[in-house]
């Protein structure tokens, strides 16, 4: 018999409670109020805006994170083609303000708003705890990033600089519409077992059954975006998709060759290639243990 109830799995697909989404809302809030606000920052052109699960609309419960990108828009960082030049597209010399630079000030900015004690520097991020009013938040300072092709045209990135020195390139808006995109064509089904997903990873952990630190809620979002539609709409139940979609990644991370092309949301990144916090073996073994623990 399974470890969960249809009733329990279904009540797992529903997003936050009013009161959490406005702790979550006041939170992105006051993060634009503290860049608008800031002396130096408000005379600087940047868009703020919200990103993983909270803007995906996939978060299951409030320690989850809810990361707000900050990014500047007076410049970008860029990559070219094999055998183009900065001439051949006419691009300017390189700001005199960096990234570097930008995240000191977005720090000064939170600090000014929120007061030194409640704000904290991370590698990646810079860390706004939470209180009564709002829920912890991630602010990610950001360049624009341009990726072009050999025609010209480019795609719209987000680049940062993590304190160590190593440089992250991400795409966060394409995700957010690709997973719209599919959210429609799956009957709404493909955000609620996201959730399903991120709950069942969050119920181990508390039942103390093993999972890997590098199965991670954003991959949990790109295992499901990949998978096929037909798991989401030809199932009746969500124990049978939940099933279904087990399956699907146990098979599909066994054999290299079947999971090689699998992208991330955004589907300009590949989710196996390059440095990559997980692996295929990393997957396989995760839905191995779920797929005990569920009691299937």
């Amino acid at each position: 018999m399974p470890r969960f109830s249809e009733d329990t799995l279904s009540n797992w697909t529903k997003p936050p409670s009013d009161t959490e989404e406005t702790k979550l809302s006041n939170a992105e809030r006051m993060v634009r109020e503290a860049i608008n606000e800031d002396p130096i920052l408000s005379s600087k052109t940047t868009e703020v805006f919200g990103q993983g699960s909270y803007a995906n609309d996939t978060n299951v419960r409030l320690n989850s994170d809810i990361d707000i990108n900050v990014r500047y828009t007076g410049g970008f960082y860029f990559d070219l083609p094999e055998g183009i030049s900065r001439d051949d597209f006419g691009l300017n010399s390189p700001s005199e303000y960096s990234l570097c630079e930008f995240k000191n000030d977005v720090y000064a900015a939170l600090v000014r708003k929120f007061g030194g004690n409640s704000v904290k520097r991370k590698n990646k991020c810079i860390t706004v705890l939470g209180n009564s009013y709002r829920v912890e938040t991630d602010v990610v300072p950001t360049w624009n990033y341009r990726r072009y092709d050999k025609s010209g045209t480019y795609v719209l990135g987000a680049k940062l600089r993590i304190d160590s020195g190593e440089y992250v390139v991400n795409y966060p808006q394409q995700h957010i519409e690709n997973g719209k995109i599919k959210n429609a064509n799956t009957n709404r089904r493909f955000k609620r077992l996201t959730r399903i997903y991120r709950k069942l990873r969050y119920k181990m952990l508390d039942d103390r059954f093993p999972v890997s630190d590098s199965i991670t809620s954003f991959l949990l979002e790109c295992l499901v975006w990949n998978m096929p539609n037909s798991i989401l709409n030809d199932n009746d139940t969500w124990q049978e998709r939940l099933k279904e979609s087990i399956i699907h990644l146990y098979q599909h991370t066994k054999d290299e060759n079947k999971c090689d092309e699998w992208g991330e949301v955004s589907e300009l990144l590949y989710l196996f290639r390059g440095n990559r916090k997980w692996t295929k073996s990393d997957i396989n073994k995760f839905s191995e243990d779920a797929w005990s623990y569920l009691g299937y």
